[in-house]
C-alpha cells in the first residue's frame, strides 16, 4: 500500500509538473522542451504505472539522467559552437535592427513629450522595463513596451506622474542612473517613430532618421540617402555603406558553420603557445596522479599495518585536507608561497620567487595539488588494500618473497586492477582542472611578449582568457574550445583505459 501510495504521487509530481510549465513553454515558444518534458512524463508514466517492464524499471532512471545531463548538454554545446554569439551578437537580426532604429530617433518640432516614470516586472537593472507615460497636453496615461503602446489602467499617479502600478516595482532615480545603459537602447515603437526617454522623468515622441527595407535588406538614411547593407567581418555582420564605414557597432547573432574550429586551428594567438601549453597540460595532469597516487599508497600502505597502534587517530588526521573546501586550502597556500612573507621560504630559509617563476610556479602547483589530492588516494588505496586476501600475502612469504617482493609481485598489481579507472578519472579530472590555476597563478607569470599565453596555464584556463577576456564574452568560440577539449580527453582516456586492459590477466 506505501509503495502504490510513493508510486502515484511521484508519477503526479511529474504530471503536475510538466503541465505547470506548460503555458510557459508554449508562450516563450520553447516547443522542444515541451516535447521533451512530455515524452519523460510518458516514459515514466508508460514504466512506473503497470507492473510490467521489470527491466525498464532499472534502465529508464539512468537513462534518462544520462540524456538530461550528458548527452543533452554536449549537444547544447556543439550546437553553440557553431554560432557566433557572444557579447555584442546576443540578439537576432530583427531585434538588432529595430535597436539600431530606435537609436537614430530625434524628437521633432510639436512632438508629443511625456512625464516618465520607469518600471519593472524583473531585475531594476537589468529588466525588462516599462514606460509609465503621462502625455503633458492630454494628461492620458499609457504604458509602453518594446511592443508598443497600452492605454494604462488601475495606477496611482501623484502630480502628474505614475507613482504606483500594481505587479510592478517603480525605479527610483539612482536606480534609473544605473540601468542607463540599458535604457539607452530603449524605445517604445509608435505608428509615427519611437517614445525614448530624456533625462530621468520625461520622454519624447521622435521619428527614427534610419528607415529599414526588408525586402533589399538595406537600412536608408532618411537625411543624408546613405544606404547600408550588411557584410560579414570574420563570424559577424554589420551594416556597413559603400565605403565600408559601419553604421553600428551593433551585430546579431547568426550561424557560422565550422567558423569557430577554423579560427581555432588558424588563429596565431592561440597556435603561438598551444605545443608548450598542451605539454604543460599534460606533464600537470600526470605529475598530480602521479603524485597523489604515490603519496597516498604510500601512507596507506604504512597504516595497513595491523602492528601500528592509533590507526583510526592517523586516518582521520590525514582525511583533514580533504575537509577543508579547495578554495580556501588554494588560497591559504597562496600566501605560504609568497616570496618574501610566505610559510615555506621563512621555514626553509629559501628565498624562491615561487609565483613568479616559471619552474617555480609549476613546482608550487604540483605542490599544492599534491595536498589537496594525496587524501583522496589514500583513501582509495586503503580500501583497495583491504579487498585483497591477506592468505595472498601469506602465500608469498611462505615462498620466501620479501614484503617488498611480495608487495611489488602480488599487492601492487591487485591494487592497481581496482584503481586504474580512478586513475584515468582523476587524470581526465585534472587535464582540466580550471579552479587550482586560475586561483594561484592567474596562469602566469606572463613575459612582456606574450601577454595572452602564461607559463603555468593549461588549455583550459589558455582558452577561457582567450575566450572571455578583454574582447568580451564569446560563447559561440568558447563552446568550440570545449567541444575540442572534451574530444582531446576522451581520445586520452580512451588510450588510458585500453592501456590499463592488460591488468585484466592479473585475474
Amino acid at each position: 500500500m506505501i509503495a502504490l501510495v510513493v508510486r502515484v504521487l511521484c508519477l503526479g509530481t511529474g504530471v503536475g509538473t510538466a503541465a505547470a510549465l506548460t503555458p510557459g513553454l508554449v508562450a516563450g515558444g520553447h516547443y522542444v522542451v515541451l516535447t521533451v518534458a512530455w515524452v519523460v512524463v510518458a516514459v515514466l508514466l508508460v514504466t512506473y504505472a503497470t507492473g510490467r517492464a521489470v527491466l525498464a524499471k532499472y534502465l529508464v532512471p539512468g537513462t534518462l539522467l544520462l540524456l538530461l545531463f550528458i548527452v543533452t548538454p554536449v549537444l547544447a554545446t556543439l550546437r553553440l559552437s557553431t554560432t557566433n554569439y557572444g557579447d555584442g551578437t546576443r540578439t537576432t537580426k530583427p531585434e538588432t535592427v529595430a535597436r539600431i532604429l530606435s537609436n537614430s530617433v530625434v524628437q521633432a518640432p510639436n512632438s508629443p513629450t511625456y512625464r516618465l516614470t520607469i518600471g519593472t516586472t524583473g531585475d531594476v537593472a537589468a529588466g525588462p522595463f516599462t514606460f509609465f507615460l503621462v502625455d503633458r497636453a492630454t494628461s492620458a496615461t499609457w504604458s509602453g513596451t518594446a511592443e508598443g503602446l497600452q492605454p494604462l489602467e488601475h495606477a496611482t499617479l501623484t502630480d502628474g506622474f505614475v507613482t504606483a502600478v500594481p505587479g510592478y516595482t517603480i525605479l527610483t532615480p539612482s536606480q534609473v542612473n544605473a540601468a542607463a545603459p540599458r535604457l539607452r537602447e530603449f524605445a517604445v515603437p509608435t505608428a509615427g517613430g519611437a517614445i525614448r526617454q530624456r533625462g530621468l522623468r520625461e520622454a519624447f515622441e521622435g521619428r527614427a532618421v534610419l528607415r529599414y527595407d526588408k525586402a533589399t535588406d538595406t537600412i536608408s538614411d532618411t537625411s543624408t540617402g546613405t544606404r547600408y547593407t550588411p557584410r560579414r567581418e570574420g563570424d559577424r555582420e554589420f551594416f556597413v555603406d559603400a565605403d565600408g564605414t559601419h553604421l553600428s557597432d551593433q551585430s546579431w547573432r547568426a550561424d557560422v558553420g565550422l567558423e569557430n574550429y577554423r579560427r581555432a586551428f588558424t588563429d596565431p594567438r592561440i597556435l603561438g603557445g598551444f605545443l608548450r601549453i598542451f605539454g604543460w597540460t599534460v606533464v600537470f595532469a600526470a605529475g598530480s596522479v602521479v603524485l597523489t597516487f604515490a603519496v597516498g599508497l604510500a601512507l596507506a600502505v604504512m597504516l595497513n599495518d595491523s602492528r601500528v597502534r592509533g590507526q583510526k587517530l592517523y586516518r582521520s588526521v590525514l582525511l583533514l585536507p580533504y575537509a577543508i573546501p579547495g578554495f580556501i586550502s588554494i588560497l591559504v597556500w597562496s600566501g605560504f608561497f609568497n616570496q618574501e612573507f610566505g610559510l615555506i621560504n621563512h621555514l626553509t630559509g629559501l628565498n624562491v620567487n615561487w609565483l613568479g617563476d616559471p619552474f617555480g610556479a609549476k613546482a608550487a602547483l604540483l605542490l599544492l595539488n599534491l595536498w589537496l589530492g594525496f587524501p583522496y588516494m589514500f583513501l582509495v588505496a586503503t580500501g583497495a588494500l583491504q579487498a585483497i586476501p591477506g592468505d595472498l600475502r601469506e602465500a608469498a612469504t611462505i615462498d620466501g618473497a620479501g614484503g617488498f617482493t611480495a608487495f611489488r609481485k602480488i599487492t601492487f598489481p591487485l591494487l592497481l586492477v581496482a584503481v586504474a579507472p580512478i586513475l584515468v578519472a582523476s587524470f581526465a579530472f585534472n587535464f582540466n582542472n580550471y579552479n587550482v590555476i586560475e586561483l594561484l597563478t592567474h596562469g602566469g607569470p606572463f613575459t612582456p611578449d606574450n601577454p595572452d599565453a602564461g607559463a603555468t596555464d593549461i588549455l583550459i584556463s589558455y582558452t577561457v582568457r582567450l575566450a572571455f577576456g578583454a574582447g568580451g564574452a564569446q560563447f559561440g568560440f568558447a563552446s568550440a574550445i570545449a567541444t575540442l577539449l572534451f574530444l582531446i580527453t576522451g581520445v586520452l582516456a580512451a588510450a588510458q583505459f585500453r592501456a590499463t586492459r592488460g591488468l585484466e590477466e592479473v585475474y
